[in-house]
C-alpha cells in the first residue's frame, strides 16, 4: 500500500511558500505508486491521507492510522509505504499499529538505488547511504533487549547492548567504505585529468528522473544505454565521445535522474559521480515538458544543482532541452513552441523528441554554438616540416583546420579553453617559423 500523506496549506503561509511551483497530491500519489514499482512491489491500495498537522509519534492522526490498519488487516498488505521521510520512533509505532513493514520516501528510494546500481563504485555509494540511514533506525530492531552484563558480573559495570554493539558495526563498514570510495574517487579523479589532456569539452545530460536523458543520450552517441519508461531506469553514469557536424569532438556524460525530495545522504554520496556535472562544459537540463509537473520537476532540478554548486542560472553553461514534444497534442505543442519563441537568446530552450529524433539536428547545432563560445579560436601558422608542433596541437587543443598557404607555410585553425589559450599562443608565437596569427572569443 503507499500512502500520500499531504500536508494541508496552512492559512498564515507567506508568499515565499507559494514561490516555488507545488505538486498536487494526485501527481504525488502517482510518483510514489512508479518508485514502489519500479522495484516489482504490487500495489493493491494507494490514496492520500489529509492531515492538518503531523503527529509526532505516528506522523498520521489516529482516525487514519486505524484506518489504514483495517486496509492493511483486509488486504493482507506486508508493506505501507509511506511517501515522506518518517522518523524512527514513528516507523517503528507505525509497524505496530499496523503488523507490517513500513518504508519511508528515503528508505523506498535506496532501495531502488541498490536494485539499479551496477558499477562496484554505484554499489558502494549505495551501501554507504542506506547504512547512514540504519544507524539511526536499529531502535526499532532491538528495543526488546536489555543492557547485558560485562565479564561475568564481578569487573565492575554493564556491558555494551546489542544496539551498540551492532552501531559499531555498521560504523566499521560506513569506514572500510569511505576508504574504498576514496581510491575510486582518486581514480576517477586521475581520468578527469587525463580527459582535462584531451582537449574535448564535456556536455553533461541532467534532468528529473524519467524526463528521457537516456533516450537523448543514446540518439546523440549512438550507444545502448538502458531506456525504459520507469523512474531511475539508469543509474551508473555512462560517457561517450561524439564528432559534431562541424568535426569537433566532444565527450557526451550520462548522469543519475533526480527527484524531489532527493535524500542528503545520496546526494553526498553520489557527488563523485555527479562531479562529471561540476566539471561539465555545457550542461543539458532535460525536462519532460509533457509532464504535467514539468515546472516543478525544474524546480527539483535546480536545487540538487544548487546542492552541487552549480548556478541553475548560468544560462551561459546550462541549456535547457524540452523534450518530449511528441507526446503533446496539436494545442499544447502550439502552446510550448509560443512559450518557448517569447524567450530570448541563451534562454530560448530547444525542443526535441528523443524517441523520434525530432530537433535534434537543432539540438547539436545549439552545443555547437555554445561551446565555440566558451573557446577560445586561435589561428596559427606553422613551418610545414614542424610535425611535432602539428601533433602537439591534437594532443592539446582542438584543430578545426588545416591547409597549406601559396607562401609555403601550414596554416592551422585551432579552438582551445580560455585556460589554455595563453600556452598555445607563447608556444607558437615569436622566435620561430610560427607566429600566432589572431584570436578571437
Amino acid at each position: 500500500m503507499v500512502v500520500e500523506p499531504w500536508l494541508r496549506r496552512r492559512p498564515h503561509a507567506g508568499p515565499a511558500d507559494s514561490a516555488e511551483p507545488s505538486r498536487s497530491p494526485a501527481a504525488r500519489l502517482e510518483e510514489a505508486v512508479g518508485l514502489t514499482r519500479a522495484i516489482d512491489l504490487e500495489v493493491v491500495e494507494a490514496g492520500v491521507a489529509p492531515l492538518a498537522d503531523i503527529r509526532p509519534a505516528t506522523y498520521l492522526g489516529k482516525g487514519k492510522v486505524d484506518e489504514i490498519a483495517g486496509i492493511v488487516k483486509s488486504s493482507a498488505i506486508d508493506l505501507v509505504v509511506m511517501d515522506c521521510p518518517v522518523s524512527p520512533v514513528q516507523q517503528r509505532n507505525l509497524e505496530k499499529a499496523w503488523s507490517a513493514k513500513v518504508l519511508d520516501r528515503t528508505g523506498l528510494i535506496l532501495e531502488i538505488f541498490g536494485r539499479r546500481a551496477r558499477t562496484r563504485e554505484g554499489a558502494l555509494q549505495v551501501e554507504h547511504a542506506h547504512l547512514t540511514y540504519q544507524k539511526s533506525r536499529l531502535v526499532r530492531s532491538w528495543t526488546h533487549l536489555e543492557r547485558q552484563r560485562g565479564g561475568f558480573g564481578f569487573l565492575g559495570g554493564p556491558g555494551e547492548t546489542q544496539l551498540e554493539s551492532d552501531r559499531r558495526v555498521i560504523e566499521d563498514r560506513i569506514a572500510r567504505i569511505e576508504a574504498e570510495l576514496e581510491g575510486v574517487k582518486r581514480t576517477r579523479k586521475l581520468h578527469r585529468l587525463s580527459r582535462k589532456r584531451v582537449p574535448y569539452p564535456i556536455v553533461a545530460l541532467v534532468g528529473y528522473t524519467n524526463a528521457g536523458k537516456s533516450t537523448l543520450f543514446n540518439r546523440l552517441t549512438s550507444a545502448s544505454v538502458l531506456e525504459a519508461d520507469m523512474l531511475f531506469a539508469t543509474l551508473d553514469p555512462t560517457l561517450r565521445a561524439v564528432k559534431l557536424p562541424a568535426g569537433a569532438k566532444i565527450i557526451v556524460s550520462d548522469t543519475v535522474g533526480f527527484i524531489s525530495d532527493l535524500p542528503t545522504m545520496l546526494v553526498a554520496a553520489f557527488r563523485a559521480t555527479l562531479e562529471e556535472v561540476i566539471e561539465a562544459d555545457l550542461i543539458l537540463h532535460v525536462r519532460d515538458i509533457a509532464h504535467a509537473d514539468s515546472d516543478a520537476q525544474a524546480g527539483d532540478v535546480a536545487k540538487v544543482l544548487r546542492e552541487l554548486d552549480v548556478d541553475p542560472n548560468d544560462r551561459h553553461r546550462l541549456l535547457e532541452v524540452w523534450n518530449k514534444i511528441d507526446c503533446l497534442d496539436a494545442e499544447a505543442r502550439a502552446r510550448v513552441v509560443n512559450v518557448a519563441a517569447r524567450q530570448h537568446g541563451e534562454e530560448r530552450p530547444i525542443l526535441v523528441s528523443a524517441l523520434s529524433g525530432e530537433g535534434i539536428d537543432l539540438l547539436v547545432a545549439a552545443i555547437e554554438t555554445r561551446l565555440a563560445q566558451s573557446r577560445t579560436t586561435l589561428d596559427l601558422l606553422l613551418d610545414p616540416a614542424d610535425g611535432a608542433g602539428v601533433s602537439w596541437l591534437h594532443r592539446n587543443t582542438e584543430v578545426m583546420s588545416k591547409s597549406l598557404r601559396p607562401d609555403g607555410q601550414y596554416a592551422v585553425t585551432v579552438r582551445v579553453d580560455p585556460s589554455k589559450a595563453e600556452l598555445v599562443r607563447r608556444k607558437y608565437s615569436g622566435g620561430g617559423t610560427t607566429t600566432a596569427h589572431r584570436a578571437h572569443n
